[in-house]
């Protein structure tokens, strides 16, 4: 009777264990949403994000709309005012190059790479629910450097918990 007093607390711990890992996780969430904007676009160009060619026909009918819209651009200065444009020296096939290697070296899906219109587009996956997001990374010759922008999007949800910010902050680190 005491071994099977023991197997059944230990199974029960077990269980209470593995109910105690996702609960954790979704207050992690709810704590982390609840500190950043409702919102699911970042760009590091408010006036003018980057936006998508390719990727449009794999967005389907009911992803979010591409709409940057003022009051999205002006959520995102307060809450995101790191998010800003990189410069790099050297001409925009260069930098483009290393755009690409570094959407890579995140582990991005890339699924176009238009050198003449200086423009990369990727996906990423989320890790837990598996959400896809799109990519735009686009380079612009600016006087003798080159100036790159990056547009995170959700495909699906009001909000990002910040991911979106997180991504692009990763991503220029890397590049």
């Amino acid at each position: 009777i005491h071994r099977h007093n023991d197997k059944a607390k230990h199974r029960a711990m077990l269980v209470v264990l593995v109910l105690l890992v996702p609960l954790g996780y979704l207050v992690t969430v709810g704590v982390q949403a609840s500190q950043v904007p409702m919102i699911h676009d970042i760009s590091t160009d408010r006036d003018n994000p980057p936006a998508p060619v390719a990727l449009l026909a794999r967005r389907g009918a009911d992803a979010n709309p591409l709409d940057y819209s003022a009051a999205v651009a002006t959520a995102q200065a307060a809450a995101y005012p790191d998010i800003q444009p990189l410069y790099l020296s050297g001409e925009p096939q260069q930098a483009l190059a290393r755009a690409q290697q570094a959407a890579r070296a995140l582990g991005w899906h890339v699924v176009d790479v238009d050198a003449a219109a200086g423009r990369l587009e990727a996906t990423d996956t989320t890790f837990w629910f598996g959400f896809v997001d799109d990519i735009v990374v686009r380079v612009v010759a600016e006087g003798e450097r080159s100036r790159v922008d990056v547009r995170s999007v959700s495909r699906v949800g009001k909000g990002d918990v910040g991911k979106n910010a997180a991504r692009i902050r990763a991503f220029l680190q890397q590049l």
